[in-house]
Formats: structure tokens, C-alpha cells, sequence
């Protein structure tokens, strides 16, 4: 699918702020769906899912924080991207954000090219990979379904932690550096602090392990992660 069919939901409640970015979106070729709080979105996405979703922390009815959480809950949405805009930019803030699901987290007052950035990358990101099944001791990707298993259970993983997880795949016993992560998963056109990998490894972690089994993701201490 190309950016020209690709369908962005934007969850903004501020009229000047949706405008700029209503018009930036479809400048990028775009279709551009709007909802003004987050009740309004999560009926939109029940009507039609789209591509990636666009979402403010501080909405009335419902808080971006609960959509998000809600979307990555369930197994029809679970696989959305999901970037969320907030004026709050204390590191905590971030970290919330990130684990309760977002794929990106972009702190207001921002650059809209680089949203625009961010937009195309997950986007792209969420479509690519190798082709193709990758298995690592009772682990199972296949990258084509976008199924992963461990043993006999099927795991549930956002889009983020799947590409992840693929990456680690595909060289597995390899110590990958977070700034080597960060360009294979999110890619060197966005720019985030090293600190989101460690919170998508923790996700990812806690995914893989989640009917028992031991950890196989290895932290190297002032390096970064590997598998095995």
C-alpha cells in the first residue's frame, strides 16, 4: 500500500491544531479521517480501521491514553500504529505512553516535517520485514501473517515489538547496540532517545514470557540486546 492509499485516523481536539495537521497529511497524499475526542475515534475505528492513527493525549470524554490502551487491547486493532502527541515531555510522560502502547511518542510544540517523518516511517516500517517464516529455539515468527508463537500459544505483539522481535530474529546471538535498533526498527529519519528501546524490549520481554518459558532476550551491559 502506498502513502496515496494509506489512511490516517487524527484524534485532535483543538480546531487550529487539526487543520495544520488535516492539511500537511493529505499535502503528503494521505486520506484523512478526523474525530474530536476519543470516544468519537474508537466508534470511527470500529467502522473502518485505518492505516495508522494520529492521537492527542488530552482529549474530553476519553484521554488518548485510554484509546490507545483500548486499541492495543484488542486483536483486531493491536496492529495499528499508533503516535501519540502530548504536551507532556517530562521523561515519565514518555514512558507511560510508550508502554500503555504507542509506537512513537512526539512531544508538542513539534516540527510537522518531522511528524510527517514519523508518519511515513511507521507507515513503512509496519509493511516491511523479511519474507518469510524465522524461528529462534520454541519461537515462530512468520512475517508474512504477522503470527508469532511460542510453543503452542500464539502471541499477541503490537507492530513495534513485532518488527523487533524480527530484527533480533534474523541474527540471532548478534548484540545489536540501541542506536542500531532504533535505524532497523523506527528508522534514521525519526529521532528518539535510546530509553524507547529499552521500554519496547520490556514489552516484548514481558510478551515472550508470558505462558512461561525463560527470557531469551540477553541485555549486554553498556552495549545493548540480543537473542540467545
Amino acid at each position: 500500500m502506498t502513502s496515496m492509499q494509506a489512511q490516517v485516523l487524527l484524534v485532535e481536539d483543538e480546531p487550529a491544531q487539526r487543520e495544520v495537521l488535516i492539511y500537511n497529511l493529505e499535502a503528503e497524499g494521505f486520506a484523512v479521517r478526523c474525530a474530536g475526542n476519543g470516544e468519537e475515534a474508537m466508534l470511527m475505528v470500529a467502522e473502518a480501521p485505518p492505516d495508522l492513527v494520529i492521537l492527542d493525549w488530552m482529549m474530553p470524554l476519553m484521554s488518548g491514553i485510554e484509546v490507545c490502551r483500548q486499541l492495543k487491547t484488542h486483536e483486531d486493532t493491536r496492529h495499528i500504529p499508533v503516535i501519540m502527541l502530548s504536551a507532556r515531555s517530562e521523561e515519565v510522560d514518555t514512558v507511560r505512553g510508550l508502554e500503555t502502547g504507542a509506537d512513537d511518542y512526539v512531544v508538542k510544540p513539534y516540527s510537522v516535517n518531522e511528524l510527517m517523518a514519523r508518519v511515513r516511517t511507521q507507515l513503512r516500517r509496519n509493511r516491511s520485514g523479511a519474507v518469510g517464516a524465522l524461528s529462534f529455539e520454541d519461537i515462530t515468527v512468520d512475517t508474512e501473517s504477522h503470527r508469532v508463537s511460542r510453543g503452542k500459544h500464539d502471541l499477541k505483539l503490537g507492530p513495534t515489538e513485532f518488527r523487533l522481535l524480527a530484527r533480533l530474529m534474523e541474527r540471532p546471538g548478534r548484540v545489536f547496540s540501541r542506536d542500531q535498533l532504533l535505524d532497523l526498527v523506527w528508522g534514521r529519519d525519526v529521532y528518539l532517545d535510546s530509553r524507547t528501546v529499552d521500554v519496547h524490549v520490556g514489552r516484548l520481554r514481558k510478551a515472550l514470557t508470558r505462558f512461561g518459558g525463560t527470557n531469551p532476550i540477553r541485555t549486554v551491559r553498556g552495549v545493548g540486546y540480543s537473542l540467545g
